[in-house]
């Protein structure tokens, strides 16, 4: 069982295998890999459509859920390996209006030094498709 992400009091490890959407200021012990875009969605309705998509795909399972936090921990297996990655989703209002709201996004390999992009990928693709459902 995953441990739940602390975006706060993140840290990354050295290797590759690792990425960071998340808006600036959140995280104070990390750098950021990209900062997060604004929905057009209160926290709560953004949490529900996170949550609807990721229960949506097959090979992911949520291990954790805080409702408090609205944030879901989850293992995301890889298609052809079945690796195991781990995914930490929170809502958050956007600072500029309580109608609107940012995520936090870490995705973390288990295994290996570099991912070749793998959680990047999961991430950017994650967004785009809350975007689009938007």
């Amino acid at each position: 069982m995953t441990t739940p992400v602390d975006f706060e009091t993140i840290e990354r490890p050295d290797s590759p295998n690792t990425y960071l959407l998340a808006p600036e200021g959140l995280c104070k012990t990390a750098s950021v890999d990209e900062p997060s875009p604004s929905f057009d969605a209160t926290p709560r309705a953004l949490f529900d459509r996170v949550e609807a998509l990721v229960g949506s795909y097959k090979n992911w399972s949520t291990e954790t859920r805080d409702e408090a936090q609205l944030q879901l921990d989850l293992i995301a297996k890889t298609k052809l390996l079945k690796f195991k990655d781990d995914v930490a989703i929170r809502v958050l209002p956007d600072s500029s209006t309580p109608e609107k709201s940012r995520l936090a996004i870490y995705s973390r390999s288990r295994v290996g030094y570099s991912d070749l992009g793998a959680n990047r990928k999961r991430v950017q693709s994650l967004v785009a498709a809350l975007k689009e459902k938007g």
